[in-house]
């Protein structure tokens, strides 16, 4: 299997994380990057690096006042007496309909969801380049590949269009899945990351050329939650192409791979010809974040499960974190996928 990664993903090295009140090491951590590549060879991926498509496939799904802020923010943050070294907000709108500050914390505000997205020197960088990862795999898609892997980090899929939250800048699915509508084809996005993949469905939440389905914790006691409930189903052209499959904290194989059933029934019946998978593996049983119990053949039996639609597949990074577990089950997935396609 092709796969794509850019080693200045390795410059994005938050400190910080504050979760319940309290500040902690953040999770996303560059030695990710490690541990997946070593999981993705070990299924028979052969990386190389990305092109350089430019900012426009970039802007065609992020507005150019947000990708502005991201390119300027942190320079900009320096300059204020006393700041600290990640721009973290602690300020909010109470709607995206409110004014548009100059001031650098203001913007920080308006632009960051949550603490869980602190920006640093090298953070832009690292986006701006895992989103070219994400583009070069639907170009390979859009060129004919069967399926393809790209290592995305820092991940996208709770990235809006104006709004960064939950660990991500740049929503690479939703950048791919734009890229090969450019192209002609009629992609669905399966998200698969243990958190509801929120900026995505915004992203596309009024169309219906591009298909969200998420199967993820029940947001009604877990991250992102205010988004990811079942009743959201689209809105305007957009009704009825966005499919949320909450599940019970804990839920494990069986129950998992039903609902996958389910939500594969719905990619085929919107005639997808092109599945971005936002590959998220923090759905396992020893992640951090402790959301579901999908254990190393349930990865494996999902990837299979994939294969079974016959259509193209591109896997782009999403979430898992450091655990005894997390590049295996990268591999068992890939080769899950390999062995029965």
């Amino acid at each position: 299997m092709k796969a794509v990664f850019d080693e200045r993903q390795w410059q994005h090295d938050p400190r910080h994380f504050m979760a319940n009140g309290t500040v902690l090491p953040n999770p996303e951590q560059p030695e990710r990057i490690r541990v997946l590549r070593a999981g993705a060879e070990a299924a028979g991926c052969n990386f190389e690096p990305p092109a350089d498509a430019g900012m426009g496939p970039i802007a065609a799904v992020h507005t150019a006042e947000y990708l502005t802020f991201l390119e300027t923010i942190h320079s900009r943050w320096q300059r204020i007496d006393g700041a600290g070294e990640e721009v973290i907000p602690n300020i909010h709108p109470a709607s995206r309909r409110d004014g548009y500050p100059k001031s650098a914390v203001g913007q920080a505000g308006y632009h960051q969801a949550d603490t869980a997205c602190p920006i640093s020197s090298g953070t832009w960088d690292a986006a701006y380049w895992s989103a070219q990862s994400a583009i070069s795999g639907a170009d390979l898609m859009a060129t004919g590949a069967r399926s393809a892997y790209v290592l995305s980090r820092p991940p996208g899929h709770h990235a809006f269009a104006d709004l960064a939250g939950g660990f991500c800048f740049l929503n690479n699915s939703g950048i791919a899945a734009q890229r090969l509508c450019a192209a002609g084809l009629r992609p669905a996005i399966l998200d698969v990351d243990v958190h509801h993949g929120n900026g995505t469905q915004g992203i596309f939440y009024h169309r219906n050329d591009v298909l969200t389905v998420s199967i993820h914790a029940d947001p009604a006691r877990f991250y992102p939650f205010f988004w990811g409930h079942a009743q959201e189903r689209g809105a305007g052209a957009g009704l009825g192409c966005n499919l949320n499959l909450p599940l019970e904290r804990g839920t494990a194989d069986q129950d998992y791979l039903a609902t996958l059933e389910t939500a594969l029934r719905r990619v085929t019946s919107f005639g997808t010809d092109v599945l971005v998978v936002a590959l998220g593996l923090d759905a396992a049983v020893d992640d951090p974040f402790q959301g579901l119990a999908v254990t190393g053949d349930g990865f494996a039996r999902i990837g299979a499960a994939l294969a079974g639609t016959g259509l193209p597949v591109l896997f782009i990074q999403e979430g898992g974190y450091l655990s005894d577990s997390l590049g295996s089950n990268l591999t068992r997935i890939l080769s899950g996928f390999q062995d029965a396609a």
